[in-house]
Parts: structure tokens; C-alpha cells; sequence
């Protein structure tokens, strides 16, 4: 009983390894916790049989096997995602390579490819940073508790996904256990996400969280420091410059609510930024 102990024990800590290590271990701890058959019981001493003996015999060592060449293949995924993105002339046609991609990694792990939710062409164009599990259940960016949340904000100020909004992400595929994605998997999507920009060519471009902020902006500075401010995005294949703004994560806000008052504030430069570039908005509720 001592020994099955120590093991189970064992089996708990090493799925809490995985697990902090971002491996996503639900369906692992569902089959630990299930009941365990009865096991059959051992055979007697008196009635084991002894297996037969085999002759003995050296086995001659493998082949070494030839070097392979090594690839990079990160920036392979990268090439072939810059191409893809080029060859597509519409939203639909880049949602369409984007499904197609197998360069990120990710992909092999996620249920679905979570690429974008609202109207193609809205004024207003949201990227956030990677789906979580109800994004990759349901296919599409923001509807989870954050998601909802987003909504809301978002209709306060006259804005909707059904209405003037396109909501996407710069990763497209769901990190296993919500870890951070890694800078591979980040550059492999960034084609894609530059182009998702020079095809909207939004009027405000909003940004959310950490993440979101420095892959397309390409800037370390906080989240902190970058909110509340008027600032441009420009690049080869964009007409003009867009107009970004930096907002705090939904998903921070629900752990931190008392930071709320913060959003607010962004919220109010969005639609004072969307008055003056005349963008058309729903009736405040």
C-alpha cells in the first residue's frame, strides 16, 4: 500500500509539473482520477510457469544513421506565411490562408484556427493576443469571460462586432494550458497580422494588453506607458498612417478591477479619436 502511495503521489507531482510548464494536462488528470479497474489476481508460485528460454545471442550494433542538414525552419514558416499573406487581395482570402497554414506550431494542438469575429472593412479593427480554450472551442477571438467583458466596453462607446468592429488576434492558434506563446510561434503569425492591417487600413487600430502592443508596434515599452496616448502605426503597404491606440487587456481587468478607471479613460479617448475621423456609432445604451 506504501509502494501504490508513493506512486500515485509521484504520478500528482509530475502532472503539476506539466501543467505549470503549459502543457495543457486535462484530459491526463481526467484519466489519473477515473477509477482503476480491479486488477487481476497474481498467479500462485505453484502454478507460475517459467517461460522457455531463449538461446543467446549478440546483436550487432545499428547503423549510425547520417547527419541530417539542418533546417530553420522558423524562418522557413516565416517565408511561406509572408507569401501566403501577399497572395491574399481580401480579408476572406487571408482567412482562408491562414487556415491553411501549417507553420506555427500550435496548430498541431489547438481544436480550431481563431482568426477573426465582426464586419471585414469595420473602421474600427481590435487584435488582442492568442484564443483561450472558449475562443478554440467556438472558433472565434474574444468570447470568453474577457470577450464579454470587451463587449460591453465596446457598446458603451457606440461600437460592435456586428455592426463596426473586426476583433482579431496576433496568434491565431490556442497555446496549449493559456501558456505565453513563444517568439517562433509570434514572427510566424506576424505576416499575417500585417496584413490583416493594410486590408482593413482601419481608421483606429486598438491594441490590448502587452502582447498585442509589441509585436505589431514592435516597442517594449509597458502597457502602462503606452495607453492613454495618440500614436501611428506605418509600414511598406500602407497607404497612409493609422491611428492606434494601446488599451488594458479585459483579461487584466477582470483580475484587476480596480484598474477599470483606467479603461474608462481610454475608452473616452477612442470615442472622442472616432468623433473627429467621423466614424459612424451606434446610440450609447
Amino acid at each position: 500500500m506504501e509502494n501504490a502511495a508513493a506512486s500515485q503521489n509521484a504520478a500528482r507531482a509530475l502532472l503539476a509539473f506539466w501543467r505549470a510548464a503549459g502543457v495543457d494536462m486535462d484530459e491526463a488528470e481526467a484519466v489519473f482520477s477515473a477509477r482503476p479497474e480491479t486488477a487481476p489476481a497474481a498467479a500462485s508460485p505453484a502454478n507460475r510457469s517459467l517461460p522457455a528460454r531463449e538461446p543467446f545471442r549478440i546483436e550487432p550494433p545499428p547503423p549510425k544513421a547520417k547527419p541530417k542538414a539542418k533546417l530553420q525552419p522558423a524562418e522557413d514558416a516565416v517565408n511561406t506565411a509572408r507569401a501566403m499573406a501577399a497572395e491574399a487581395s481580401t480579408i476572406a482570402e487571408l482567412r482562408a490562408a491562414v487556415d491553411k497554414f501549417d507553420g506555427c506550431a500550435l496548430k498541431a494542438t489547438a481544436r480550431n484556427t481563431v482568426f477573426s469575429d465582426g464586419v471585414d472593412g469595420s473602421p474600427v479593427l481590435i487584435l488582442g493576443e492568442a484564443p483561450g480554450k472558449d475562443e478554440d472551442e467556438q472558433a472565434k477571438p474574444f468570447v470568453g469571460r474577457s470577450g464579454q467583458l470587451l463587449d460591453k466596453m465596446l457598446a458603451t462607446i457606440g461600437l460592435s462586432r456586428e455592426a463596426n468592429v473586426l476583433i482579431s488576434n496576433t496568434i491565431y492558434w490556442r497555446p496549449p494550458g493559456n501558456r505565453d506563446p513563444t517568439q517562433g510561434e509570434t514572427v510566424s503569425c506576424l505576416p499575417f497580422v500585417e496584413r490583416l492591417i493594410e486590408l482593413s487600413q482601419p481608421k483606429l487600430l486598438i491594441l490590448t494588453g502587452k502582447a498585442a502592443a509589441h509585436t505589431v508596434l514592435k516597442r517594449e515599452d509597458g502597457v502602462m506607458k503606452l495607453r492613454g496616448r495618440r500614436l501611428r502605426y506605418n509600414r511598406e503597404g500602407i497607404k497612409a498612417p493609422i491611428n492606434v491606440m494601446v488599451m488594458l487587456h479585459p483579461a487584466y481587468l477582470l483580475r484587476q478591477p480596480q484598474q477599470k478607471r483606467l479603461a474608462w479613460s481610454d475608452l473616452l479617448l477612442a470615442e472622442a479619436w472616432l468623433d473627429e475621423l467621423g466614424v459612424a456609432r451606434a446610440a450609447h445604451p
